[in-house]
């Protein structure tokens, strides 16, 4: 129940931070058409009529939720970086310790971030406080804070947890993209002129 639960948390993050890529990506398009569209004459009058100053604001808060979202998928997949040339130089014992210590020390990072963020949205939510061209409530918005933080504290948790259990850190292979499935090279055959050497 637990792993399908996991799987379901991890499909919901990935699912959020795409859809806000591909959204932030029609909006910019979107709002450059538009810009750009209106220095046509023959387009000035359909053009002018669209009202889209809000797209400006709209891109950078969903940029700010993907990013958010973005550093917990990070944690989770091993695609931050890190500088580890010191750390592999220690003995098992001793890395294990300190990669455990480094987990832990963005375990409280991460909460006391998601705590402080939580305790400004409590009080933005009592208050009518609105966006500027979106007139949307500043609490939904400022929400990326909390719910990105804990996510990445929880993430923190499930890295070390998985660390302390088995040893193994989460690494990402920058050579293979996700979904692509490549063939194993074919062994290459040796040349006439290797041949002929043996010979």
């Amino acid at each position: 129940m637990g792993r399908v639960l996991l799987r379901i948390l991890d499909r919901l993050e990935e699912i959020l931070i795409a859809s806000l890529m591909a959204a932030a990506t029609l909006v910019i398009f979107v709002s450059v058409v538009h810009r750009y569209g209106t220095g046509v004459p023959f387009l000035y009058p359909y053009f002018i009529q669209l009202h889209i100053s809000w797209a400006q604001e709209l891109c950078i808060y969903m940029f700010v939720w993907m990013a958010k979202f973005g550093a917990a998928y990070g944690v989770r997949t091993g695609i931050h970086v890190g500088v580890d040339v010191l750390v592999n130089l220690l003995s098992p014992p001793r890395r294990r310790f300190v990669v455990l210590l480094s987990l832990m020390c963005g375990v409280l990072f991460t909460a006391v971030i998601g705590t402080m963020g939580l305790k400004f949205v409590m009080e933005l939510y009592a208050t009518d406080q609105v966006t500027a061209d979106l007139e949307a409530p500043r609490w939904i918005v400022f929400s990326a804070i909390p719910a990105g933080s804990y996510l990445m504290c929880f993430r923190f948790l499930q890295v070390a947890y998985a660390f302390w259990k088995t040893g193994e850190l989460p690494h990402h292979d920058e050579s293979r993209v996700e979904g692509v499935e490549v063939d194993a090279a074919p062994d290459p055959q040796p040349s006439s002129s290797a041949g002929g050497a043996a010979r």
